[in-house]
C-alpha cells in the first residue's frame, strides 16, 4: 500500500476531515487530526446537514456508520415550508400529500460526535490552529499556533473556504458569488422566538423577497440557525461599519435590510442568547486546475468551496473524503503523486458540475420571482 508506513497529517476536523480520517484508519493508515478547536465539547454552529445518496450517505455507509447515523438522525427536519416576506406559507411539506422528506437530516454536532466515537482517541489533536508548514525531508513540519510542530509525509488539507494550506498547491483566487450571508444562531428558540419556532415545526422555513432570502432551520438542541441573503457588494462588511459583534447593530440593520418584510420576521433578535457572524459567499472557478503535487492535497471547501444553496458543501466534502481514501489505498497506482492526481481530476470535474448547479440555484434564489420558481422546481419532483 502507497500509504504503508507513512504518517498522514488532515488538517481541519469538520465532516470531510473526520470522514477521510475514519476511511484511512480502516485501512490500517497513521493518520492524525489537527484540529483548532480547544477540544471536543466546542459548541457546533450551523444549520441542519442533508446527506445525499451518492455522497454523504454512502461515505457514511463506507464508514460503517449507518446504522448509529440513522439512530441520531431527526426525519421531521427535511421538512419544508416556503413563505413569501409577508410571512404567507406558498408551500409546506407537513401537509398530508406533501413530497416529505427523501435526503435524511442531521445536526452538524452529533455528526461530528459519530464520527469523532469512530476514531481512537488519541487521532484528534485539539487546540492545534495550523500557522504555517515548510518542507522537510520528503514530507512537511507543521508549525501550529499553540507552539507545537508536526511532522507528517502527506498533508490533507481539510481546513475550510479559507484554509491556510492550500496556497501551498496553488494560487487561484476565489470568485464572490454577489451574494453575502448574515450567519446566526438562536439558542432556547421555544423560548426566546416562539412564534418562529412555531412556524420552523421542527424543519424548515426558506422566505423569499425584494431579491433576498432568509433560511430557517430548526435543531435537536432546541435552537435555530439561520442565513439571510442579500445582494451587497463584495467589501460590504468592511465598509457598512457594523460591528458584528454587537447584536443592537445587527438587528437595526436587519431592520432596515429586511424593512419592507413583515415584523415577524424581527423576533430573530428580541433575545440576546444569539450568535452570528457575516460569512461573503465565493466559490472558485469552474475550470480550476493545477499540477497534482507528491505529498499536498486538499478536500471540501478548502478545494472547492462555493455558496450553500444547493446542499452540496458537506456532500462534496464527504464524497471527497471517500473518493480520496480509494486513491491512496489503491495498488494499481505507482506512486502517491499519481494517486492524488487520479483524486483531484475526478474531483475536479465533480466540483465544476456542483458548482455550476449551486450557483444557479443561488441566483433563483435570490431572483425576483423565487417563490414561483422554487414552486415550479418543487412541482417536479
Amino acid at each position: 500500500m502507497l500509504i504503508q508506513d507513512k504518517k498522514i497529517a488532515i488538517v481541519g476536523g469538520g465532516p470531510g476531515g473526520l470522514t477521510l480520517a475514519r476511511l484511512l484508519t480502516l485501512k490500517g493508515a497513521d493518520v492524525k487530526v489537527y484540529e483548532r478547536d480547544v477540544n471536543k465539547a466546542v459548541r457546533v454552529q450551523g444549520a441542519t446537514l442533508d446527506l445525499h445518496e451518492e455522497s454523504g450517505l454512502e461515505a457514511i455507509r463506507r464508514a460503517g456508520l449507518l446504522e448509529i447515523f440513522y439512530a441520531n438522525h431527526r426525519p421531521d427536519a427535511g421538512k419544508l415550508r416556503i413563505l413569501d416576506k409577508d410571512g404567507n406559507i406558498r408551500m409546506d411539506d407537513h401537509e398530508e400529500g406533501s413530497h416529505g422528506e427523501h435526503r435524511p437530516e442531521i445536526d452538524r454536532g452529533p455528526l461530528r460526535k459519530i464520527l469523532l466515537d469512530s476514531l481512537k482517541d488519541d487521532t484528534v489533536v485539539w487546540d492545534s490552529h495550523f500557522l504555517s508548514m515548510e518542507k522537510q525531508g520528503d514530507g512537511w513540519l507543521l508549525h501550529f499556533k499553540n507552539g507545537t510542530s508536526a511532522y507528517a509525509d502527506i498533508v490533507i488539507a481539510a481546513d475550510g473556504a479559507n484554509s491556510k494550506i492550500r496556497p501551498y498547491i496553488n494560487t487561484i483566487k476565489p470568485i464572490y458569488s454577489g451574494i453575502t450571508i448574515v450567519e446566526g444562531n438562536l439558542y432556547n428558540a421555544a423560548i426566546n422566538a416562539p412564534k418562529l419556532y412555531d412556524l420552523v415545526k421542527g424543519g424548515k422555513v426558506f422566505a423569499f423577497g425584494d431579491e433576498q432570502s432568509l433560511i430557517l432551520s430548526a435543531k435537536g438542541d432546541g435552537s435555530l440557525s439561520f442565513y439571510t441573503g442579500c445582494k451587497v457588494a463584495e467589501n460590504w462588511v468592511t465598509k457598512s461599519g457594523i460591528d458584528f459583534a454587537d447584536k443592537a447593530q445587527v438587528f437595526e440593520w436587519f431592520k432596515q435590510a429586511f424593512g419592507t418584510w413583515n415584523s415577524q420576521w424581527q423576533e430573530l433578535f428580541k433575545s440576546d442568547e444569539i450568535w452570528f457572524v457575516p460569512r461573503p459567499q465565493y466559490h472558485y472557478p469552474l475550470d480550476q486546475k493545477w499540477e497534482a503535487l507528491p505529498n499536498i492535497t486538499m478536500l471540501g471547501d478548502a478545494a472547492h468551496r462555493m455558496p450553500p444553496y444547493a446542499g452540496e458543501g458537506v456532500n462534496m466534502a464527504m464524497q471527497d473524503a471517500y473518493e480520496l481514501a480509494d486513491c491512496l489505498t489503491n495498488k494499481a497506482f505507482t506512486s502517491i503523486k499519481e494517486a492524488i492526481a487520479a483524486y483531484e481530476k475526478q474531483m475536479l470535474l465533480r466540483a465544476s458540475a456542483i458548482t455550476q448547479h449551486t450557483l444557479n440555484s443561488t441566483e433563483m434564489l435570490h431572483s425576483d420571482d423565487a417563490i414561483g420558481k422554487m414552486l415550479q422546481l418543487f412541482s417536479k419532483a
